[in-house]
């Protein structure tokens, strides 16, 4: 049995070598991989040995040959195949351990050229993988350190590399070509005249695993399965371990990603309700149980049945308050033993534990998308995410009137709240919570007005509250709206024809408006 081994990231590589040649495999290598093999003691030979033809152009030919492709494409099952390879003198290759030049790390390093990049473009080693993938029953492909254990086990167990993992194999090796040449794509078909990346490269190549299949989409008669990007950020939902409960649906996994990314915009311990991908309730207090118990307050209705994220470990109160409505999932950071305790007998409860990295930094740092995309007839759009984030010092005040400084903090917190609603949104919030929100209507008088009415079914006073409009008011009249309700001051993107007009009528109605000079559209 021969094996080749040609590796760019040599993690793994001596000891899986050491274990081959245990077992009676002949090493062939190339390059620093043979050197590195030599050095450490093991009997190898170098593929220009093997071939006859010496390494060339800086090592960019040296496997490119049918000593190499003879014995890696040879079927071991036809005559013809073998008698060809005998009269070649070409030994079969049984095993190939090959990852390929660091392209992806290459062109992600600031100040990367395009130089740089195609020296990078790996040839010999891609071609030699696509061969030994092809003919998966006679060749076990090797493309990363995480498989040698297993191929390792096999061959000491039985001297052979089972069919079932060797076409596994195959289907990895295949992969990493698929997503080393869509990288390759996406670096070319970016580059600009003047040697910058445009954000949005000629030709797009999604690359996504496969988490899960789902029992059904959006409705009982669709079919859906559960994807991943290639690199997921940290503290993104797809990091998510479920600890309990039944499989997550579709509407589940959507509504979950909503709540989720609106929890980590927070600070201070939050709670975050989502119903129908929805925040129907969000407060932020000093421990999670104050956080749920104020979020729970805004729209008890809705929150039934709903999604319920916390960006702190939840404890033992905090689960034992939630444990008394009915949850389809919950969302934290971690889960103490007594929170989990308090969901042990509601065994259908969907529990996702996201967990910080190690030092207890909180992920959502970095785990945030780059980029959005929505599918269209036919076509993808795609967008840079909308990760602004709003500062004190960005808010720019438009009337006689100025807030207070608490108002001030209750605008900002509208404001995150609006982003993750909805258009048309429309948020009311005082101390840390959310008292009405409308969303997801035709007309932002109508959001206004919905908000209103769900304040009023929970018996909120809306008095003194803090508005969030989305998007700009285009009239006075869902200014009107919302004042009538009870709020004292308005926060708004600003940028209408009519702004005099609106910032007038908040003058003549005695509350204070901020410009964001920001819009948060969210459809």
């Amino acid at each position: 049995m021969n094996a080749l081994l040609s590796v760019s990231d040599k993690t793994g590589i001596v000891d899986l070598a050491r274990a081959l040649h245990d077992l009676g495999v002949r090493l062939l290598s190339t390059g620093g991989t043979a050197r590195l093999l030599a050095d450490s003691g093991l009997p190898v030979t170098e593929v220009a040995e093997l071939t006859g033809f010496p390494e060339m152009l800086d090592g960019r030919v040296k496997t490119l040959h049918p000593k190499v492709h003879g014995g890696l494409l040879a079927r071991r099952d036809l005559p013809e195949h073998m008698a060809a390879l005998h009269r070649h003198a070409i030994a079969t290759i049984d095993i190939l351990v090959v990852n390929l030049y660091p392209f992806e790390a290459t062109v992600a390093k600031p100040g990367c050229t395009l130089e740089d990049a195609i020296e990078n473009i790996d040839i010999g080693g891609p071609a030699m993988v696509r061969s030994g993938a092809k003919n998966w029953k006679d060749v076990a492909v090797l493309t990363d350190a995480s498989q040698y254990a297993q191929v390792v086990q096999e061959l000491k167990a039985s001297g052979q590399v089972s069919k079932q993992t060797k076409f596994a194999l195959s289907v990895a090796a295949f992969n990493r070509i698929s997503n080393y040449d869509a990288a390759i794509s996406d670096y070319l078909s970016s580059l600009q005249d003047d040697g910058s990346r445009a954000a949005f490269p000629a030709q797009a190549n999604g690359r996504f695993v496969k988490l899960q299949d789902l029992r059904y989409g959006e409705n009982p008669h669709q079919q859906a399965a559960f994807y991943r990007d290639l690199h997921p950020a940290p503290g993104s939902l797809v990091m998510a371990q479920q600890l309990q409960g039944k499989e997550l649906s579709y509407n589940n996994i959507a509504d979950a990603d909503a709540a989720w990314e609106c929890v980590k915009s927070f600070d201070a311990p939050a709670c975050v309700i989502v119903k129908h991908a929805n925040p129907c309730g969000v407060a932020v207090g000093k421990d999670p149980l104050e956080a749920y118990s104020k979020a729970f307050q805004t729209d008890p209705t809705s929150a039934f049945g709903g999604i319920i994220a916390f960006n702190r470990p939840l404890d033992g109160a905090g689960a034992q308050a939630v444990a008394k409505q009915f949850v389809e999932v919950l969302m934290a950071p971690d889960f103490t033993p007594e929170a989990l305790a308090a969901f042990a007998g509601k065994a259908n409860v969907r529990l996702l534990k996201i967990a910080l990295p190690p030092g207890g930094a909180q992920p959502w740092d970095k785990g945030q998308n780059l980029m959005d995309i929505k599918r269209v007839g036919s076509g993808l759009l795609m967008q840079t995410a909308d990760n602004h984030e709003l500062a004190l010092a960005d808010l720019k005040v438009v009337t006689k009137k100025q807030p207070t400084a608490q108002e001030l903090q209750d605008l900002l917190f509208a404001w995150k709240v609006a982003k993750y609603v909805k258009s048309n949104a429309i948020v009311f919030c005082k101390d840390g919570m959310t008292m009405g929100v409308g969303a997801g209507q035709m007309s932002r008088l109508d959001s206004a007005r919905i908000a209103s009415i769900k304040a009023q079914h929970a018996k909120l006073s809306l008095q003194g509250t803090a508005v969030a409009s989305d998007a700009f008011f285009p009239f006075r009249d869902g200014l009107d709206v919302v004042v009538d309700a009870g709020a004292t001051c308005v926060i708004q993107p600003g940028g209408s024809m009519r702004d005099a007009e609106v910032i007038a009528a908040a003058d003549e109605r005695g509350v204070a408006m901020v410009f964001s000079g920001v819009r948060h559209f969210r459809h």
